[in-house]
């Protein structure tokens, strides 16, 4: 099986609760871990199912660098737990 390019484009992240100097390394790292998760396991149904929105839930608050590694895993299991 040829891998496939996977473009992947977020056009906003609302970030409450953090100090606005954070949003780059949480950025950053939600990157670098969502990239991580498709390339290992591939682009999810629910995904497929509704590409315009994805809820990932509610995240609690920890160190930005937590934090972005989080949101990427809620947001790649499209909301369910």
């Amino acid at each position: 099986m040829n891998p496939r390019e996977i473009d992947l484009h977020i056009e906003e992240l609302v970030l409450h609760g953090f100090a606005p100097e954070a949003r780059w390394q949480i950025g950053d790292t939600l990157e670098h871990e969502l990239r991580g998760l498709l390339t290992a396991q591939g682009v999810p149904p629910e995904w497929l199912a509704s590409p315009e929105r994805i809820d990932a839930g509610a995240i609690a608050l920890t160190k930005p660098m937590t934090t972005g590694a989080e949101i990427a895993q809620a947001a790649y299991r499209g909301g369910r737990k």
